[in-house]
């Protein structure tokens, strides 16, 4: 059941919570936030909370720079690593101007827009992500350093598995917060994990997805580890990348799985510099079982979109993203462009033979002129990515 603004501020009083985190992401799908006390919270309601948008990169400029968050109460989250008396709480935010107008770089907001277009459509999809990440050591004064947590390998388990106490915290931890682990275990690179939670609607699909990365930095940095969601921070090692799963539902019932399929493949190269924004991401693409050749296999690793061999419902994995991905954005583009291939009917056996752009430079250029990418996200975001 989805909480209501009544249903948070009972919750906010039984349980002595003192502080509310306001969140939200940047434009990178950082998240920031500020905190406010609980006294304040059926006024963030009703009025928002003030902040200085030319104070994120990307936002505004100095001379007009006020904006609103306005907490969104379905999107409760418990702080577990605060203390239990006081408590601490999340609430995802919609940003908008000082007028109630939507903010157009609110990546949130463009999701949002984007499961409107589906449902408008007549189509539902429901997202799960699959997370890699490393896990470094820190030196005695805290400091980051290069050398990895262990040097165990794919589902190698102690001692050479050296990260399982902390992937079981993690797990732990993030299903305090509301998020349902599927499984998780060491992956191939020394040091490097993979953790998967279950399916959800798109829109809470991404909130948990900016929630696991905060809740698995936080955890690391208390067993004097770092984390990092870099796609390639060892250089001969395997790379690091965000599977994204989606099933898809037509209203009439009918099947537009391929079709489905087929417009997030022809859409591929225009929404790549969403999904890898950033130069590093192209040093894993076309290696170790990273894609790099346009097409769809079933059970194939190396495909862009592997079809999983699976008895439950059909679903696809987009294999090319990674952890530095505004997850929103990335998600928009897959829903508009799986629903154009649905519109379009298209077949992948139709589509020319290409591969991903080898550079962010030739990943913007395409992004950039994309008619597609025109046509679906606001021209203030076009304009910010960089």
């Amino acid at each position: 059941m989805k909480n209501t603004i009544k249903d948070v501020m009972e919750y906010v009083k039984e349980e002595d919570v003192k502080f509310v985190r306001l969140a939200f992401c940047d434009l990178k799908g950082n998240l920031r936030n500020c905190a406010i006390n609980a006294d304040e919270l059926e006024s963030a309601f009703i009025n928002g909370v003030s902040f200085d948008g030319s104070a994120i990169d990307g936002f505004l400029s100095p001379e007009k720079s006020d904006l609103i968050l306005f907490p969104d109460p379905t999107t409760l989250t418990l702080l577990p690593w605060r203390p239990s008396r006081g408590k601490v709480v999340r609430l995802f935010c919609d940003i908008k101007y000082i007028d109630g107008t939507p903010f157009e770089k609110d990546s949130r907001a463009e999701l949002i827009k984007a499961i409107n277009y589906a449902k408008d459509n007549g189509i539902t999809c429901d997202f799960g992500a699959e997370f890699e990440f490393y896990l470094f050591k820190l030196d005695e004064n805290g400091e980051k350093t290069n050398i990895p947590a262990d040097f165990g390998g794919y589902m190698d388990v102690a001692p050479l598995d050296k990260c399982e106490n902390v992937r079981r915290e993690i797990c732990l931890t993030i299903e305090e917060m509301g998020l349902l682990v599927e499984r998780s275990h060491h992956e191939e690179g020394p040091g490097q994990n993979e953790i998967d939670f279950k399916y959800s609607d798109a829109l809470t699909s991404a909130d948990q997805s900016v929630i696991f990365k905060n809740a698995t930095e936080t955890i690391a940095d208390k067993n004097g580890l770092w984390a990092t969601f870099e796609p390639k921070p060892i250089k001969d090692a395997s790379g690091s990348g965000v599977h994204i799963n989606v099933s898809v539902k037509e209203k009439n019932g009918k099947d537009v799985f391929e079709s489905f399929v087929a417009g997030v493949l022809d859409k591929a190269r225009d929404i790549t510099a969403i999904c890898n924004p950033t130069e590093s991401s192209y040093s894993r693409l076309g290696k170790l079982k990273a894609p790099k050749e346009i097409f769809a296999g079933e059970s194939n690793r190396n495909a862009l979109i592997r079809i999983p061999a699976t008895k439950e419902n059909k679903r696809l994995e987009l294999r090319s993203p990674d952890g530095n991905a505004n997850i929103y954005l990335a998600y928009a583009l897959i829903i508009y462009a799986g629903v154009e291939g649905v519109i379009k009917n298209m077949k992948a056996d139709n589509l020319q033979k290409l591969e991903l752009p080898t550079s962010f430079k030739e990943a913007k250029e395409i992004f950039n002129n994309s008619d597609f990418i025109k046509k679906y996200l606001s021209s203030e975001i076009i304009k910010s990515i960089k």
